[in-house]
C-alpha cells in the first residue's frame, strides 16, 4: 500500500525564470546555426556559379556579329537574333546549358536565321544556371512581338529546362539533351539532335529518355560531334572528342534546324 500525498507535502518545482532563459539562448543558439549554414549554402551557390563559366570563342561570335544578314540586339535579359531583312512568323527561345555564355551558340543558330527567317532568342540564366531561371516562356517572347509560332529549346540542362516550359510553346528543339518531365502527350514537333561523340548526353542515355516525347520525335544524331560542338565555348571536362570541324557541325545544324522550321511553317 503506497502512502497519500499530504496536504503538506511540497509541490512539483515549476520552471524558474532561469531555466526558461536557459532554454531560449539553446535555441536561439540553434537557430543561428541553421541560418549561417543557409547563408553558407547560398553564398557557395552564388561563387560556383560564377567560377568556371565556359566563355564564347571570340573568333565565331566575331563572325555571326560581322554576318549583316542577321540583327543582334543585346538585352538585359536575352540577346535577339532576328533577319535583317524579311520579317520572322517563328521565334526560337534557346537556353544555354549549365554554366555557358550565351554568345557561345550565336554563331552555331546563325544559319536558321539567315536561311529560314527565324528569330532566336538566347536567354541568359540567372546565375548561369536555367535551373535557377524562373522566368516563364513569355518573358522572353514578349521580346519580339508578331511571332507567330514560337519553339522552345536548349542545350544540356538548358533542354532540360525547355523542356518544363515546352507546354507553353508550339514546338521543342533539343541539342545534347533530354527532358526529365512526360511530354509524350503534348502533340508537340519536337526535334532532338544529339552528337554520336557526345561523353555527357550521350546517345544512349537521349534515347533511354525518348519514350517521354510524343511518339513521332524526330530523333537525329550528327556523327562526330560531340557534347561542345553545339556551342563555341571550347573543350567540356567529360566530353567526347569530336572528329568533325566545327564548319562542318554549323552546316549539319543549320539543315537540320531549316527543315524543322520548314515543317513548323507547313
Amino acid at each position: 500500500m503506497t502512502a497519500s500525498s499530504s496536504p503538506d507535502s511540497p509541490a512539483a518545482p515549476s520552471r524558474t525564470p532561469r531555466s526558461r532563459r536557459r532554454g531560449l539562448r539553446v535555441l536561439w543558439r540553434i537557430l543561428g546555426s541553421v541560418g549561417a549554414l543557409l547563408l553558407l549554402a547560398v553564398v557557395g551557390i552564388l561563387i560556383w556559379s560564377q567560377v568556371g563559366v565556359m566563355a564564347a570563342e571570340p573568333e565565331p561570335l566575331a563572325e555571326v556579329r560581322a554576318n549583316a544578314a542577321i540583327e543582334i540586339t543585346d538585352t538585359s535579359g536575352a540577346i535577339v537574333m532576328e533577319p535583317a531583312v524579311g520579317a520572322s512568323d517563328t521565334g526560337l527561345v534557346f537556353v544555354p546549358g549549365a554554366k555557358v555564355d550565351p554568345w557561345a551558340y550565336a554563331n552555331n543558330l546563325a544559319g536558321v536565321v539567315e536561311d529560314a527567317n527565324v528569330t532566336v532568342v538566347i536567354t541568359k540564366p540567372w546565375l548561369n544556371l536555367a535551373f535557377f531561371d524562373l522566368r516563364p516562356l513569355s518573358a522572353f517572347t514578349e521580346l519580339v512581338p508578331g511571332i507567330d509560332t514560337w519553339a522552345v529549346g536548349g542545350h544540356s540542362l538548358g533542354g532540360v529546362r525547355a523542356c518544363q516550359l515546352a507546354t507553353d510553346a508550339e514546338a521543342l528543339v533539343l541539342f545534347g539533351s533530354y527532358c526529365a518531365n512526360d511530354l509524350s502527350d503534348s502533340g508537340l514537333p519536337v526535334i532532338s539532335i544529339a552528337g554520336s561523340e557526345d561523353g555527357l548526353s550521350t546517345p544512349e542515355k537521349i534515347a533511354g529518355a525518348q519514350p517521354l516525347l510524343p511518339e513521332d520525335a524526330r530523333m537525329e544524331v550528327i556523327d562526330g560531334a560531340s557534347h561542345a560542338s553545339f556551342g563555341d565555348y571550347g573543350p567540356q571536362a567529360g566530353d567526347g572528342a569530336p572528329t568533325i570541324s566545327d564548319a562542318e557541325m554549323d552546316a549539319a545544324l543549320s539543315a537540320l534546324l531549316v527543315s524543322f522550321a520548314e515543317e513548323l511553317a507547313q
